[in-house]
């Protein structure tokens, strides 16, 4: 399984300094997101351009109804934009359907909420199996590659617990693994420690750094968390629809 990597980019272990050399995998243009309420446009996002580089670990910060949700939402192809391009990993969101998008969620992308969304019934490895179901993958396949990504998260000694026997902290650690279990290029995080005491928030940002550091993956994180933030690579400032 790819999770299994340990690799570094040009800059080695701090690859923050070197990004700007890094091809973008996240790149919008001119893009809008409005809705009609009462007769009214309301615009959301106000023709945005923003490139996120191969690898990189960004934090969105912003007042609460900036767009911060809306855009992160946009860039896992979770809604669409008004008006715009969106290319991700070489895909042009924008010029996809429903079923084309499910599909490419599937195979690209890794989603994290500030909710675990865990299935109460299901063991924390059964949660992180969950979204192999969907594959081709042999069982015994799936229950590594999910054994794989509990590791990672330091948790293969819950594996067999459900939900209800896990921290705060640890559901969500769970929720990162079953984000992960497919390898995806980009992860988008919403809010990821909003909930968690300061220690547990920062073993998911610990995880966080591991993961775009040591396994090339690129985060988009939205937080109102100073501190979490401040784990990024960069920080984003959205506010009344723009970046500033």
């Amino acid at each position: 399984m790819e999770l299994e990597r340990t690799t570094s980019n040009a800059n080695g272990a701090t690859p923050a300094p070197g990004l700007a050399h890094a091809a973008p995998v996240i790149r919008l243009r001119g893009v809008a997101k409005e809705y009609e309420r009462g007769g009214e446009t309301l615009r959301i996002l106000n023709e945005l351009d923003l490139d996120v580089s191969t690898g990189s670990f960004e934090a969105l910060m912003g007042p609460s109804g900036s767009g911060k949700t809306t855009l992160l939402n946009l860039i896992g192809g979770l809604d669409r934009a008004t008006r715009g391009s969106l290319e991700v990993a070489g895909v042009r969101l924008d010029q996809m359907n429903d079923g084309e998008l499910s599909e490419w969620r599937s195979q690209t992308l890794g989603i994290i909420f500030q909710a675990y969304n865990l299935l109460p019934v299901l063991t924390a490895l059964e949660n992180v199996e969950l979204p192999l179901l969907l594959t081709p993958l042999a069982s015994a396949e799936r229950r590594k590659r999910a054994q794989i990504a509990l590791k990672i998260v330091g948790l293969e000694h819950r594996m067999g617990h459900y939900p209800r026997q896990l921290s705060g902290g640890q559901e969500q650690r769970v929720a990162i693994a079953r984000a992960i279990v497919n390898d995806p290029l980009v992860i988008v995080a919403d809010e990821p420690t909003g909930d968690l005491d300061r220690q547990s928030a920062n073993d998911v940002l610990d995880i966080f750094e591991r993961l775009y550091r040591e396994m090339g993956k690129t985060i988009v994180m939205v937080t109102h968390d100073p501190s979490a933030a401040e784990r990024a690579s960069i920080i984003r400032r959205l506010d009344k629809g723009a970046l500033l």
